[in-house]
């Protein structure tokens, strides 16, 4: 089992930052697979960034440019962070583990990005 806990949601101005952090523990290692999806009210869930055991990374198009996603073995975290946030980035972020199809999610936290 994988336990995930995220931390540096809230409340933020338009053309402001944040920092998420995921911090994972139990059977955990480098070869996850980590990333960051949210959900807006009423949408589905959409992957913001992955960053993959190696270090390879991918952006939806919408965050391209503005977010980082990035990780630290050592401390078995994740990272995301979030510049020029706009207010439809206003969603609950969900941090992911993934490792041979077996996904493991924590509870998520809102963002809220006000105009």
């Amino acid at each position: 089992q994988v336990q995930l806990v995220q931390s540096g949601g809230g409340l933020v101005q338009a053309g402001g930052s944040l920092r998420l952090s995921c911090a994972a523990s139990g059977s955990i290692s480098s070869r996850y697979a980590m990333g960051w999806y949210r959900q807006a009210p009423g949408k589905q869930r959409d992957l913001v960034a992955i960053i993959t055991s190696v270090g390879s990374t991918n952006y939806a198009d919408s965050v391209k440019g503005r977010f980082t996603i990035s990780r630290d073995n050592a401390k078995n975290t994740v990272y995301l962070q979030m510049n020029s946030l706009k207010p439809e980035d206003t969603a609950v972020y969900y941090c992911n583990a993934e490792l041979y199809g077996i996904y493991y999610w924590d509870k998520g936290t809102l963002v809220t990005v006000s105009s």
